[in-house]
């Protein structure tokens, strides 16, 4: 096609705004690898409300060649993008399964952290009802930051903070470039709105589960899927607890959260090739304590109990 001189101008100023407003992936260091057209899970954090010194709040990233998805932000999710060669200055899109604390606190860092580092076009976020409100909150806590930012000598790009709030219901939130998302919901106690997330592409399939007790839609939905990462909790460590409602501990671990032994049966009844243990209320119980309840369970497959940076 001949382009005529004024479409051509149009051309060239329409990918100068795109150069523009579109900066390249900034990345604190980049001697890791990822393989470009298979998608990688990367296991950020793998932690629960307990402040482990090695396990950082539920974060996991699936990168597919330059794409990035995020799943969770929690406590230290940037240095987690940081020492795992991921973009600091904004990934492709982040999903929340549920608000709880341990699985949000690191939003305002996502929020503004990749701002600072040269973001400029908004963040896209999916989540459940109430992440608006949410978002509308933390923008709001850190409304005198922007101005300094922007109005002082850093001279920070003018709404490069700005965040799309997608909420969502069940079914396909995201879908670009054979890539897509399908968000399902699960029961996670007196949450109304929990979400465990499906992500398709042409190599793998990959299901995470988000916080949830014994979910049948999440074994429907997981069904063949290559890799099932899945929340646990040892149940020969499950005792009431001695403090003040410590009684109704095995209550709501039953409630909230699916055991060893659970996440077994789902997984062998779903047919999955890889099951990783992440977001493990141990209670004081040990990796081998785990993978017997798995196998309990009735999964003779391969099974892994997660940490911080894993790759698989």
């Amino acid at each position: 096609m001949k382009l005529t001189l004024p479409l051509f101008y149009l051309c060239f100023v329409a990918g100068l705004l795109a150069a523009i407003t579109a900066p390249a992936p900034r990345y604190f260091d980049r001697t890791a690898a990822f393989q470009p057209d298979v998608a990688t899970v990367v296991l950020l954090g793998v932690g629960t409300p307990v402040p482990h010194p090695s396990e950082f709040g539920p974060a996991t990233a699936i990168v597919i060649g330059e794409r990035v998805l995020l799943f969770d932000a929690g406590a230290g999710v940037m240095r987690r993008l940081a020492a795992a060669g991921l973009p600091i200055n904004g990934v492709t899109a982040t999903f929340f399964t549920h608000l709880h604390s341990d699985h949000t606190l690191g939003y305002p860092d996502v929020i503004l952290t990749t701002w600072v580092m040269g973001r400029r076009t908004s963040l896209h976020v999916f989540g459940p009802p109430g992440l608006q409100r949410m978002t509308d909150h933390l923008l709001a806590a850190w409304s005198e930051e922007r101005a300094v930012r922007v109005d002082g000598l850093e001279r920070g790009t003018p709404n490069g903070y700005a965040v799309t709030v997608n909420e969502i219901a069940p079914g396909v939130v995201f879908e670009e470039d054979g890539v897509r998302v399908t968000a399902f919901a699960v029961s996670h106690g007196n949450w109304r709105h929990a979400y465990g997330y499906r992500i398709d592409t042409p190599e793998r399939s990959i299901v995470i589960s988000g916080d949830t007790a014994v979910s049948e839609e999440l074994e429907r939905v997981a069904a063949g899927c290559d890799v099932l990462i899945h929340e646990v909790y040892p149940v020969v460590r499950l005792k009431p607890e001695d403090r003040p409602g410590g009684e109704l501990w095995p209550h709501y671990m039953r409630a909230f959260h699916t055991s060893d032994e659970e996440v077994g049966a789902i997984a062998v009844r779903a047919g999955v090739k890889l099951l990783i243990l992440q977001h493990v209320v141990r209670m004081g119980g040990t990796d081998d304590e785990l993978i017997a309840g798995v196998r309990r369970g009735g999964f003779t497959g391969e099974v892994v109990i997660g940490r911080d940076l894993a790759r698989y």
